[in-house]
Parts: C-alpha cells; structure tokens; sequence
C-alpha cells in the first residue's frame, strides 16, 4: 500500500505541473519547465539548452524532500 501512495502522489504532482516550475528529472538533472505538451515537457536545463521529456521522467520538485525519507 505505501507504494501505491507514493506512485499517485507522483502521478498527481506530474499532472499538476506547469511552465516555470523547477523540477528534477529522473536520472538526477535540475531543470525549470519551459512547455507542457500532451505526455511530454520541454525543460530548460541550461541558458541556451532545452530538452523534450516525458512527463514519467520527472522526479519530484526542486527542493523537496527525497521520496526514500521516513516521517
């Protein structure tokens, strides 16, 4: 059961995601959304760099704490 929690937290946080938030993708790379298409972001992660992502790869918020920590 705790992992099916944690899955639709994600699942809602990746749903309510917008343009301008600062997010963390998968593998560990810090971006800022920049556009939201349909089952993808595009996600700026440097001045003159952006990259298309699914919406899957996003981690988490930027500043959040870890998923893996115990309350």
């Amino acid at each position: 059961m705790p992992m099916r929690n944690k899955q639709k937290k994600l699942e809602d946080l990746q749903h309510a995601l917008k343009a301008g938030d600062k997010v963390i993708i998968n593998p560990g790379i810090f971006g800022t959304i920049e556009g939201v298409d349909d089952d993808a972001f595009q996600v700026r992660i440097a001045d003159k760099t952006r990259i298309r992502v699914l919406k899957s790869a996003v981690a988490g918020l930027q500043g959040e704490p870890a998923a893996t920590e115990n309350k």
